[in-house]
C-alpha cells in the first residue's frame, strides 16, 4: 500500500441538538433559531420548537459533537492491507474536541482528512464547534483562507461528483451501488438524537459512526479501482 493511502485519516462525526428540549435554549439563541427557522421548509403546524427538535443538530451554531470515528489503512509484515478504526465519544464536547485536536497534532503534516461530504459538513462543523468551545482548530483541520488547490482535504462525495455540483449523493446510495456493507441495520442518522437523549446509548451511536467510517474507506478503494477489504482485515 502506497504512502498516498497510508497518509489518509478517514473520519465521520455524529451530532445532536445542543439541548434536549427547546425550552432549555438560551433566550438569545431562541431568537436566532426563530430567524433560522423562518428560512427552513416546514410542514403545516410545525413550530420553531418542532424544527429545533428535528434539525438543530445539523447546524454547528445550535448543535454539538458527541462522536468522532476514525479509520486508517494499515499494512502487515506480509504486505496485507487492512483498516484500523477507533472512536472518540463523550458527553463533554470540549473534552472530546480537545482529545481530537491532540490526536491531529501528533500526526504528520502530510496527513489528509477524508470524509463523505466532509468539506460541507464534518470539517467546518468541527472547526466551528472548536471555536465555540474556545479551542483553536489545528492546521490539519482548519484550512480556511487557502486557495481551493491548496486545500488538502479529501471528500468522497466530491470525488463522485466529477465536477457536477448540482446533486447531493448520500453515502448510503453509493454503498448500495458498490455493494459495500454499512451499519444502517443498527440505526440511521435520523435516530441519533433519540438514541442519545432518550435511550442514553452513546456506544450504539459510536458503533454506527464507526460503520460509516468503514464504508467511506471502502468507497475510497472502489474509487481507486481496488477491491474491498475483507471483514477480517478491518479492526
Amino acid at each position: 500500500m502506497t504512502s498516498e493511502f497510508k497518509s489518509i485519516l478517514f473520519l465521520d462525526i455524529e451530532t445532536i441538538r445542543g439541548v434536549q428540549h427547546y425550552d432549555q435554549l438560551h433566550e438569545r439563541l431562541k431568537t436566532q433559531w426563530a430567524r433560522k427557522a423562518s428560512f427552513l421548509k416546514r410542514e403545516e403546524g410545525q413550530t420553531d420548537a418542532d424544527l429545533y427538535h428535528d434539525r438543530a443538530g445539523i447546524y454547528a451554531e445550535f448543535g454539538q459533537v458527541i462522536v468522532i470515528a476514525l479509520g486508517k489503512y494499515t499494512e502487515d509484515e506480509k504486505g496485507q492491507p487492512g483498516l484500523k478504526t477507533r472512536y472518540l465519544a463523550g458527553d463533554d464536547e470540549k473534552k472530546l474536541l480537545l482529545e481530537f485536536k491532540a490526536l491531529l497534532e501528533k500526526m504528520d503534516s502530510s496527513t489528509r482528512l477524508c470524509a463523505h461530504n466532509g468539506k460541507e459538513f464534518d470539517f467546518p462543523y468541527l472547526s466551528r464547534r472548536m471555536l465555540i468551545n474556545d479551542i483553536l482548530p489545528p492546521d490539519l483541520l482548519n484550512q480556511s483562507g487557502r486557495k481551493p488547490w491548496e486545500v488538502n482535504h479529501l471528500d468522497t462525495m466530491e470525488m463522485w461528483k466529477f465536477g457536477d455540483y448540482k446533486h447531493y449523493t448520500s453515502l448510503d446510495l453509493l454503498a448500495a451501488l458498490f455493494n459495500i456493507p454499512t451499519s444502517k441495520g443498527i440505526m440511521d442518522g435520523s435516530m441519533v438524537n433519540s438514541v442519545y437523549y432518550d435511550e442514553k446509548n452513546l456506544s450504539k451511536i459510536a458503533e454506527y459512526c464507526v460503520g460509516d467510517v468503514v464504508a467511506i474507506a471502502q468507497l475510497y478503494l472502489k474509487f481507486k479501482g481496488l477491491p474491498l477489504l475483507a471483514p477480517h482485515l478491518i479492526h
